[in-house]
């Protein structure tokens, strides 16, 4: 699924909240919020594909046809949703901190939020919505990373490079949330059945490096933290890089970016 792919004037206007005013008559049963955010309900319990104009409309009381009175579609409900749950990543208070803890911060909100709204990571924002939360969050995003002597387009990569390391890397902790109810069978469950059935016809000396590596793996490393701390180790290494890029920000002249 696709953010973006309604009608862009309707969308727009229901984003900055310049839809058409109502007209006289009864006051309407719900604001546009109001269904956002049943919406939303709905999808964070269901998923989005189960999300239908139908089904919310029932979730609502209302009949369909009167819900389209309020978001014309899907298509531009979806675009408001993704909009509205940016809203909960406030811009963090203003921080001595260096560059390197601000851009941590960034990654795990956008963490967070991807937990609170698995769904999101079912719609595509390749085309971007354009929407007042969506653009704060990448607004209070860039401002980690201002005033580091990078050029416009670094600051846009370096915010980006965060952005889909989160998006890949939490997939798998919501998969791993998911995977137990999905299947019937919790994860510790099927790793009692088939961790000893593996251990029978694995050949060591066939595989001497999965034998050494996989020999030192804890529980930490497939057990419902796993995601977590691979995600930590790859943020780390991330930053690394980074830091060379600031680095050579420095170097070529910009503002003081040493500081982490």
């Amino acid at each position: 699924m696709y953010v973006g792919s309604g009608d862009p004037k309707r969308s727009m206007e229901l984003l900055w909240g310049a839809a058409d005013k109502p007209r006289r008559g009864p006051r309407p049963r719900f604001t546009v919020d109001d269904i956002v955010a049943t919406a939303i309900e709905l999808a964070d319990t269901e998923g989005i594909d189960a999300l239908t104009m139908r089904g919310l409309a029932s979730a609502l009381g209302l009949t369909a046809m009167s819900l389209y009175g309020y978001v014309p579609g899907k298509a531009e409900l979806v675009d408001l949703m993704v909009d509205r749950v940016h809203a909960e990543v406030s811009a963090p208070e203003p921080t001595d901190d260096g560059w390197r803890a601000k851009l941590e911060a960034v990654a795990r909100r956008t963490w967070d939020l991807y937990l609170r709204h698995p769904w999101l990571l079912q719609v595509s924002t390749v085309r971007p919505v354009l929407g007042p939360n969506v653009i704060a969050k990448y607004d209070a995003d860039l401002a980690a990373v201002a005033d580091l002597g990078l050029t416009a387009v670094e600051m846009d990569l370096v915010v980006t490079l965060v952005a889909n390391y989160v998006h890949g890397a939490v997939r798998a902790a919501v998969e791993l949330r998911r995977v137990g109810p999905d299947t019937g069978k919790p994860n510790p469950e099927w790793w009692s059945e088939y961790e000893p059935l593996f251990t029978k016809v694995f050949d060591s000396e066939r595989y001497p490096v999965a034998a050494e590596v996989g020999g030192a793996m804890g529980p930490e490393h497939y057990g419902p933290d796993a995601p977590e701390t691979a995600f930590e180790f790859g943020l780390e290494r991330l930053l690394d890089g980074v830091a060379v890029l600031v680095e050579n920000a420095s170097r070529r002249g910009g503002p003081d970016a040493t500081s982490l």
